[in-house]
């Protein structure tokens, strides 16, 4: 800080004594890697289970019903190009929290597996600098255990809890309550983690019109393309609109609440979707429709040009540093992902060119990998001989099942059958604006050979860096991929019959040790 500044008189050798004698004074008071908590921000993270990012008003869905969402986008900043690097819950989070690809973080590559012991958790981070951190709702985020002379990765969260109340299963029962008894000494970070809108539908038996309005209907849903528009399909998106206007309310009221307090002006409030919504052609896919995101940010105090939209790509590994940052911290050596703060002082700005994703096991065996690039996606799939119809949790959905009864009687569109097709390309290219749900593919197209050349260079540079890997046995089926029932094996435990033990294959990246390179690869 400038002597004149402190003093508001000129430079003299006088104003110069009294102004090194108050700096001396601030800096043994106050670190100058931490600020005050009165000055630091602070952070909410909220996350929904399972929604596309198309699926909220200030997205475009027309018969979407989120106005706590869309106010904070109104008055925020919404990003436009936000995507995640997993369609896949678990790992998705896992990738966020570590600000690492899902192949750096281990097993955590794949469903319900844990995250490699020694990687570091950014609220832990916030935690270590004097931050309060809360996990309320939906965890699904786990350590491996240390390995020999490792010690075990400290606490990352000083509370924890499932956000489950009676009447209330959505995960968000807890948020108000939280908030309300935080140490009012401390900043905080809080990540809200709503089940909503996981199947099976809850909300639906768990409504509470006085709170939330008037269910959604059936006659007013958008159907997506690659969805039969029947009745089944109809009540299926209703059911599942009505739990993403649920969410919203929860955020709603932690909102209101923090701004009777007269703390919502320097808090930070962020929200995303781990993937997209759980029915065909959505969730675990590499299209948009499983992996991009809405992403919501609203900061009164730091965020500027507040209401514009940025299109600057950003990933979600970006979220770690990004959070650190704002609380004037360094990003860990092991994130691999960059700061999008600069976005939030500036729309305009651009802190990537690149953002990957891929696709392990989720149910079912799978690889592929993606890139988002000059307005284009490519996809490569190390499987093409199997289908990508889904989770098994859509493939038990009536809105799977009656594309399937569609496909037996030869009624299928040639966007809905995508969900079943098998085999499948190996590669995969798509114009994102002209084409905003990937049905026109341009891998084959000699006009584009070039931008498909570069992209598949740009993802074979990315796989080399960050040490990713296509083992020759990966994790196989745990469902029947026509029906979604759990595939019970002779001899399989409780768990295996459930579908949660699948015997594991080897995951991708760990002939090339993955979980210990921190190279970010492009960006």
């Amino acid at each position: 800080m400038h002597p004149t500044l402190l003093l508001g008189h000129p430079l003299t050798r006088t104003g110069l004594f009294c102004a090194a004698v108050l700096l001396i004074s601030l800096c043994s008071t106050v670190p100058a890697a931490t600020p005050p908590a009165a000055t630091r921000p602070n952070v909410i993270l909220f996350i929904a289970d399972d929604v596309s990012w198309d699926d909220l008003g200030c997205t475009g869905n027309p018969t979407a019903r989120t106005p706590h969402l869309d106010r904070l986008a109104a008055n925020g900043r919404r990003f436009d190009a936000a995507y995640l690097t997993a369609s896949s819950c678990s790992p998705s989070r896992s990738s966020v929290v570590t600000g690492r690809y899902p192949h750096n973080n281990g097993r955590a590559s794949e469903l319900h597996q844990p995250i490699a012991a020694h990687l570091p958790w950014f609220p832990r981070l916030l935690r270590e600098a004097g931050y309060y951190t809360a996990l309320s709702g939906k965890h699904h985020m786990t350590f491996e255990a240390p390995g020999a002379g490792e010690a075990p990765q400290p606490t990352p969260f000083d509370h924890v809890d499932t956000g489950k109340i009676p009447g209330n299963s959505g995960g968000h029962g807890n948020w108000l309550k939280v908030v309300q008894e935080r140490p009012k000494d401390k900043p905080f970070f809080f990540w809200f983690a709503s089940n909503d809108a996981h199947r099976d539908w809850d909300g639906d038996v768990e409504w509470r019109p006085e709170s939330y309005g008037a269910k959604h209907t059936a006659a007013a849903v958008r159907v997506p393309p690659f969805l039969r528009n029947d009745a089944a399909t109809r009540n299926d998106l209703a059911s599942y609109q009505n739990e993403v206007t649920r969410f919203d309310h929860y955020i709603g009221e932690v909102v209101g609440a923090l701004e009777k307090e007269g703390t919502l002006a320097n808090t930070l409030i962020l929200v995303m979707a781990d993937n997209g919504r759980p029915f065909p052609r959505a969730k675990t896919r590499l299209h948009d429709s499983g992996m991009k995101t809405y992403l919501i940010a609203h900061w009164p105090a730091g965020l500027a040009q507040p209401g514009r939209p940025s299109p600057s790509l950003v990933s979600a590994i970006d979220i770690a540093p990004t959070v650190l940052a704002v609380a004037g911290l360094p990003a860990a050596p092991t994130m691999q992902g960059v700061s999008f703060l600069p976005v939030l002082k500036n729309p305009a700005a651009t802190v990537r060119q690149h953002a990957f994703s891929e696709h392990n096991w989720h149910d079912y065996e799978a690889h592929g990998r993606a890139v988002r690039s000059e307005g284009f996606l490519y996809i490569l799939n190390h499987r093409p001989a199997l289908a990508w119809q889904g989770p098994a949790d859509s493939v038990r959905s009536p809105s799977h099942q009656t594309l399937r009864a569609a496909r037996d009687a030869s009624a299928l569109t040639p966007a809905q059958a995508d969900v079943f097709l098998a085999p499948r390309p190996a590669e995969e290219l798509y114009e994102t604006a002209s084409d905003p749900h990937q049905l026109k593919n341009l891998a084959a197209d000699p006009s584009h050979r070039a931008v498909k050349t570069r992209l598949a260079t740009l993802l074979a540079d990315w796989s080399d860096a960050t040490g990713d890997t296509v083992p020759a046995k990966l994790t196989g089926d745990g469902f029947d991929r026509e029906t979604g029932a759990a595939i019970k094996a002779a001899g399989a435990t409780k768990a295996a019959k459930a579908g949660k033990a699948a015997p594991r294959g080897t995951p991708a990246g760990s002939e090339r040790n993955a979980t210990r390179l921190n190279a970010p690869g492009p960006r």
